[in-house]
């Protein structure tokens, strides 16, 4: 297989639809796009009707490139993850792994544009985001729920109002920004540093004012960011949970019991904001992002320094929060059914807190004229939340 074979390959996946945003090569399988959440079969000439353990290690191999740290990652660690471009307007985000022996290929496409807080229609306090001068903000959700999107909106506005110096760290750089006001330097995993912690240790040294840290993975990459956000640095970053009160509690985990206590008293002194996301489908098509904000304010910080209790919870604090610029997954959720951007379904499948969501869609269909939920549908919500929540 050639180069040129396998750039037919990825350019005829690509043109299967209009919002592809993951290519698919497993064995077993005939090459796949991922659009609008779904995975759908892509045809070629000469068709592929089922990819064969060489074709995939063949299409790896030319997309590693020869490259040395990425072969021995993959042999040693079962992975590896990098950047390709197909051209100057077509990059991807690539990570290649091993199953039962043979290797699959993931490419994420990486839009070349990049998004404004006004375009994507992105809440109110991204803007605050955009103007804190110290602290912690973090992005949370699964992967391809649109983190590095929100980040590059936010990092796109202090680019175009302050000058001040931005180091990002990336595995890969997704988002090319180019030097408007602010001056930015963006560096790659694996050609410019070895870890984030030490890609984060270095940029202190680097004079910046604003940092992006890829991804929390590890209490060394705490350690060192909050120490940035303690020094005058506002640094963003993103960590792989649910929820924003789930977000704290995963920092905390990561260190032992006796070095919690500090540990809380310094996420209290430098989170900001944390922003977690979840990608519905939309009415008509496409995706939509709902999203819970938690801001500090007094009633976080208690919370973090000493804990949830059945009476304090960080899902309560962030309900009661809105003239803070806070709101839950469920009160979005609510707000993108009244607007028509979801059905029932999805707000209910993606809610937190189903039965509480039941109630609110009541209050719309109501106001509407619409049927509502019976009482017996309702004691029967709450008996399936009682068992736990959907989306968890």
């Amino acid at each position: 297989m050639r180069q040129q074979e396998i750039n037919y390959w990825i350019t005829a996946m690509l043109n299967k639809h209009s919002r592809v945003s993951d290519l698919n090569l497993t064995v077993g399988k005939t090459l796949q796009v991922e659009s609008d959440g779904v995975l759908v079969p892509v045809d070629v000439d000469p068709p592929v009707k089922e990819l064969t353990p060489f074709q995939t290690e063949v299409f790896a191999l030319n997309i590693i490139g020869g490259n040395c740290r990425l072969l021995t990652d993959l042999v040693t660690k079962g992975s590896c993850d990098l950047s390709y471009a197909l051209d100057e307007n077509t990059r991807f985000r690539v990570n290649i792994f091993s199953q039962k022996g043979n290797y699959t290929t993931v490419l994420r496409k990486l839009e070349s544009k990049i998004p404004t807080i006004d375009a994507f229609q992105f809440p109110p306090s991204f803007v605050k985001m955009a103007q804190e001068l110290n602290g912690l903000i973090l992005f949370t959700g699964a992967t391809g729920m649109g983190k590095t999107t929100s980040m590059a909106a936010i990092l796109n506005r202090i680019n175009e109002e302050r000058d001040v110096h931005i180091v990002t760290l990336e595995d890969p750089i997704e988002y090319v920004h180019n030097h408007k006001r602010a001056t930015f330097n963006q560096r790659e995993m694996g050609e410019d540093f070895d870890t984030f912690a030490n890609g984060l240790r270095a940029a202190l040294r680097q004079a910046p004012k604003v940092i992006q840290v890829g991804e929390i993975r590890d209490k060394d990459t705490v350690e060192i960011a909050l120490t940035a956000a303690e020094t005058g640095h506002i640094v963003f970053s993103t960590l792989h949970t649910i929820d924003t009160g789930q977000t704290i509690n995963r920092i905390l985990g990561m260190f032992e019991t006796d070095e919690q206590p500090q540990i809380r008293n310094r996420l209290a002194d430098t989170i900001r904001w944390v922003v977690s996301q979840r990608l519905l489908p939309k009415v008509g098509g496409g995706r939509v992002a709902a999203m819970e904000i938690l801001c500090t304010s007094l009633r976080v910080r208690d919370l973090i320094v000493n804990g949830e209790t059945a009476d304090k919870t960080y899902y309560r604090v962030v309900q009661e929060g809105s003239t803070n610029g806070m709101r839950t997954f469920d009160q979005h959720l609510l707000e993108l059914y009244q607007s028509g951007l979801i059905t029932e379904k999805s707000a209910l499948s993606y809610s937190s807190h189903r039965s509480e969501v039941k109630r609110g869609l009541d209050t719309i269909k109501s106001a509407r004229g619409e049927r509502t939920s019976s009482i017996d549908d309702l004691e029967l919500e709450n008996e399936e939340e009682n068992a736990g929540s959907s989306w968890l």
